[in-house]
């Protein structure tokens, strides 16, 4: 048997922790607060998962003097984490860096920006946060016609020089998108947009939850490019939910914050931003060292099985866990908090924990689906954009982003590889269940050579087709794809990690962070947070949730974490308060043309 975390970290060291962070520029008061829990035997806290919901609930207890001792089966930064390409390390460079997917820090993530400007990184005032950096540029790239290419704008940019020909294209590609859209079927969105903006939360709650994306927008009356642009690439695009299934209330809640991002209205930064390294050297690393000098204890490679409920007690008696030899031990601590993805926790919940908070086993109607990774390593670099890409018209739904230039301190072919690559297309598939455009079968149906050659072609389809040849086969060095995927190509594929997807009702069967149960709490994507979908901004206000809780049912004087809801424009707060009314008595939106 293990007690987490052993009795090295004592006041004193709490108290170096605080005088460190009030040198990081934390307030005195929350230093103070956070100091009050440095007692002689201060609470042990079992974090059973080391992604970003598990690291940032470690990361507020050990601020509060808890001895912590993080529980991760495979490697720390989850989902969020990058990784190194096996054998690609040439010349004493780095490996190729490779990803589970892409990283995206929109200026809606408040409480993710927080933790990270607590996070130090050498020479920066704001710790990790300065690492983030924000694109130029996104674009629907259309195949066979011309890219709708978007300008994103922040304070202190500097657009890029424009040539007639890029004045062009963008000109056309406008034209082409506005004209393919009927006029009634833009104003028919923007009724809809309109609709749920002035929707008050018990409509929002119990109608639009209920209510599928695509017949909220009557897709299938509309347009291909209506479908595509505003049906599809809002849902199976972004969240990997197809549109048909997709809840409204968690689309248009999305579409709302990211209106509002861009209007500069509540918002931490920029609409898109992205890290200006690799994940783990940007953020993830430094992380973990930051976490170690705060005396959080590490087991890798420890697989969580089981919850070891007590029902005498009414408690959990211990985490069963697998050490790396295979050994299985069980843990034991003053709390736990189980930190893993949906689909892996719970697995490790019995009936009888079950039956001790109904919430429990209403996760078994979440469900999960693949949106997976894929990086192509090229010998040139490729004038695609200087920002994300969504390929509305790839049967595969990809999104991708090329990453070298986005990274200013790394020489990419000096830095990484064999010296050959020089820029890393970095690709997510988001829809695995559509046959694609070589072999008439779908992603899971291939083999992983197969994959590749597909999305290659996909791209190509997308970004070659008017005319340029932007994407060259000879510049092909090699791909990745995510290991968590195995089994392609065979009937039984498997995917270690998959997206938390939002299909109507999702909502009602998401957790609390606090259970039934006095020492054990949740954190995840999958717990129900103001954000309402699987991102890195619900797993760290998760992860908050549970720590107030263990904070409250533990009645601790240490100050409790800051969970900062999306944005709510007061000007529409009176016409919310009027459409309840509405909603009371049975009638639709006052703006709800039908």
């Amino acid at each position: 048997m293990e007690r987490a975390s052993s009795s090295r970290r004592t006041f004193v060291a709490g108290a170096a922790a605080v005088t460190g962070a009030v040198a990081l520029g934390a307030a005195p008061a929350a230093a103070e607060a956070r100091a009050t829990t440095g007692e002689a035997s201060p609470a042990s806290v079992a974090v059973l998962g080391g992604g970003v919901a598990g690291l940032t609930a470690a990361h507020e207890l050990a601020e509060r003097g808890f001895r912590v001792t993080v529980y991760e089966r495979r490697a720390l930064g989850g989902k969020a984490r990058s990784m190194d390409v096996p054998g690609s390390a040439r010349g004493g460079r780095r490996p190729l860096p490779a990803e589970h997917g892409f990283r995206f820090i929109p200026g809606i993530y408040h409480n993710l920006p927080d933790t990270m400007r607590r996070i130090p990184f050498p020479g920066n005032p704001n710790g990790v946060w300065d690492n983030l950096v924000a694109p130029a540029e996104m674009a629907f790239a259309r195949t066979g016609r011309e890219d709708l290419r978007i300008p994103l704008p922040w304070p202190g940019h500097r657009p890029a020089e424009l040539t007639l020909d890029e004045i062009r294209r963008a000109l056309t590609a406008f034209m082409d998108t506005a004209t393919s859209i009927p006029l009634h079927e833009s104003a028919y969105f923007v009724n809809r947009f309109l609709v749920f903006l002035t929707s008050c939360d018990e409509r929002r709650d119990e109608t639009w939850e209920r209510t599928p994306w695509w017949d909220f927008l009557r897709a299938a009356r509309m347009s291909y490019d209506y479908q595509r642009i505003l049906a599809v690439g809002l849902t199976r695009n972004i969240v990997a939910t197809k549109a048909e299934e997709a809840s409204t209330r968690t689309v248009a809640t999305l579409l709302e914050a990211f209106v509002f991002n861009a209007l500069g209205r509540g918002a931490d930064g920029p609409l898109d931003r992205i890290l200006d390294l690799p994940t783990n050297e940007a953020w993830i690393d430094p992380w973990v060292a930051h976490l170690s000098g705060l005396g959080v204890e590490f087991r890798v490679g420890w697989t969580v099985r089981e919850m070891a409920y007590d029902p005498e007690a009414g408690r959990i008696g211990a985490a069963v866990v697998e050490d790396p030899r295979g050994v299985r031990r069980s843990v034991t601590a003053d709390h736990y908090i189980s930190a893993m993805p949906v689909e892996h926790a719970r697995r490790t919940w019995g009936a009888a924990l079950r039956a001790a908070d109904p919430q429990l086993a209403r996760c078994d109607r979440l469900e999960t689906d693949w949106m997976t990774g894929i990086q192509f390593y090229l010998t040139e670099r490729a004038p695609l954009l200087a920002g994300h890409a969504n390929l509305i018209d790839s049967p595969w739904s990809l999104t991708c982003i090329q990453q070298a230039g986005h990274w200013p301190s790394r020489d990419f072919p000096a830095d990484y590889g064999d010296g050959a690559a020089v820029d890393c297309l970095s690709v997510d598939i988001s829809e695995w269940d559509r046959p694609g455009i070589l072999y008439g079968r779908t992603a899971k149906q291939c083999t992983p050579a197969e994959v590749a050659r597909e999305v290659w072609a996909q791209l190509k389809a997308a970004f070659n087709d008017t005319g340029r040849t932007v994407l060259k086969d000879s510049a092909l060095h090699s791909w990745f794809l995510d290991p968590g995927v195995d089994g392609l190509g065979t009937p039984n594929p498997t995917n270690d990690d998959q997206l938390l997807i939002h299909p109507v009702g999702t909502f009602h069967n998401r957790p609390q962070a606090v259970t039934n149960i006095p020492n054990f709490y949740l954190a995840g994507d999958y717990v129900a947070v103001d954000i309402d979908l699987a991102t890195m901004e619900g797993a760290n206000a998760s992860a908050r949730q549970a720590v107030n809780a263990l904070l409250d049912r533990t009645h601790s004087s240490a100050v409790r974490c800051t969970v900062t809801p999306l944005f709510r424009a007061p000007e529409l707060e009176g016409l919310k308060r009027h459409d309840r009314v509405r909603h009371r008595l049975g009638l639709r939106n006052a703006l709800d043309v039908g």
